[in-house]
């Protein structure tokens, strides 16, 4: 989900959370970085009877450090900048935005579908 500049993230995920509540029916947890805390957790619990789960980052860690779930995220991003999809911002529209990132996700996805598999026993 794509959405204006001047729209927080904690707003932008209760809609988005709703949408993926309404179709995903088996969904029943949600993984977060540390800046959804708050009363977003409990709202996520009550409303869509979803667990939303942070993953925050330990004050004693030094350096960089990765953490669980974390890289799912972290390998996304590369990709859409891989397809330069967030190197800039081309787009006027939020619309046009999000089909570049479907665009993107379609690329990985071919790819992954088209590599040989090898032959199980």
């Amino acid at each position: 989900m794509v959405t204006a500049a001047d729209t927080g993230d904690r707003a932008a995920a209760q809609v988005l959370l709703r949408q993926v509540a309404d179709t995903r029916h088996q969904l029943e947890l949600v993984w977060a970085d540390g800046g959804y805390t708050g009363s977003l957790v409990a709202h996520c619990l009550a409303t869509f009877a979803l667990v939303l789960a942070i993953v925050k980052r330990s004050d004693d860690m030094c350096g960089f450090v990765v953490l669980p779930k974390r890289w799912i995220v972290e390998r996304l991003f590369a990709h859409l900048m891989r397809t330069r999809c967030l190197a800039r911002d081309y787009e006027r529209r939020t619309t046009s935005a999000e089909a570049m990132i479907y665009w993107s996700m379609i690329l990985l996805m071919t790819r992954r579908l088209a590599r040989p598999h090898p032959q199980r026993a």
